[in-house]
């Protein structure tokens, strides 16, 4: 009889095995260059450029919350990761970490997630790899993605490159994801639901390619939030951040909720949404191009790159008032991600 579970025996190489990877992955990554000969590796052809590579491991928990799943999280990070790069992301790697016991209904539902992520990103999933531990080892399933990208000529995206006079710009709204995976884990209700922004960003690397070099830097700010991005940018470029909290998009229920809980939206992390960091004299141009976007809309300029206090980020309050904006210390949200 078929198991509806995955089962120690999924996890040994046999006949059980084959079958996990053949019904479950290969038929939802068929897509996949090589995919199909089920190879320890896969030969990839890529383009002119620098290539990258970024990884990332996904934890999440709960697996499914409102907007993503654990699938379309472990595609859209690693794309993201690669645009902050600057690179046109290719190709995806893929491994779990199964739980005995897991369900192979909820599996298949994050599988074909990814599949349509990574079909919506324009990427491929071309090889992986699938572990299964005993029940309790670890918690239902944990999915490892590694991503190939490559840098066309003429983008250089890094925190060396960032100048005074610089503008900050944000692709959307702050700390949805970090408020949603909190609703959810512990039962909030709100007036108006919050969604998480998990999201691929590869529109936005294509669209901004075209300003070169006038792009300075980006990153994408996930676990710790916009607050703790700029303090890295800041200790990275060796130089400051100043940034108006009246120019930072969120949404009201976000923000309501946050007030409620005692929490600062702009530490709530994000998975769908970029920090860039541009010559001021493109950041309307910038600017307009992002909100052509589905994916930039509520795009904004939030501040500027000043040459002091160096390695600090300063926030101009809504009551006009200035203060520091520290890196989160502890853990805000654990498991977001």
């Amino acid at each position: 009889m078929k198991p509806s579970q995955i089962i120690m025996a999924h996890g040994s190489g046999g006949l059980l095995s084959q079958r996990l990877i053949e019904e479950y992955f290969v038929r939802a990554f068929a897509e996949g260059e090589g995919l199909w000969e089920l190879n320890d590796g896969a030969v990839l052809d890529l383009p002119p450029g620098k290539a990258v590579i970024s990884t990332d491991s996904f934890v999440i928990s709960p697996l499914f919350f409102p907007g993503g799943d654990i699938g379309k999280l472990a595609v859209s990070g690693t794309v993201n990761d690669l645009v902050a790069c600057g690179a046109r992301p290719l190709y995806l790697s893929t491994a779990f970490i199964l739980e005995e016991g897991f369900s192979l209904d909820s599996l298949g539902e994050i599988v074909k997630s990814m599949a349509r992520t990574a079909q919506q990103a324009g990427v491929k999933l071309v090889t992986g790899d699938t572990k299964v531990v005993e029940r309790g080892s670890a918690d239902q399933v944990f999915i490892n993605t590694t991503g190939i990208g490559v840098i066309p000529p003429g983008i250089d995206y890094r925190p060396g490159r960032i100048k005074p006079g610089d503008r900050i710009l944000v692709s959307g709204t702050m700390g949805d994801h970090g408020l949603t995976i909190l609703a959810q884990r512990e039962g909030l209700r709100f007036r108006t639901p919050v969604v998480s922004d998990c999201a691929p960003l590869h529109e936005i690397g294509k669209a901004l390619q075209p300003f070169g070099e006038q792009i300075h830097c980006m990153r994408d700010p996930t676990r710790g939030g916009l607050a703790t991005v700029l303090n890295e940018l800041a200790a990275q470029s060796r130089l400051g951040m100043y940034i108006d909290e009246q120019k930072i998009p969120v949404l009201d229920a976000v923000r309501g909720a946050c007030e409620m809980l005692g929490m600062d939206p702009l530490y709530m992390a994000n998975e769908g949404k970029m920090v860039i960091i541009c010559a001021p004299q493109v950041s309307q141009q910038v600017l307009e191009v992002l909100h052509k976007l589905p994916v930039g809309q509520n795009a904004a300029d939030i501040g500027k790159v000043v040459s002091q206090p160096q390695g600090m980020v300063l926030i101009k309050t809504a009551l006009g008032t200035e203060r520091i904006l520290a890196a989160l210390e502890g853990e805000h949200v654990p498991r977001i991600c």
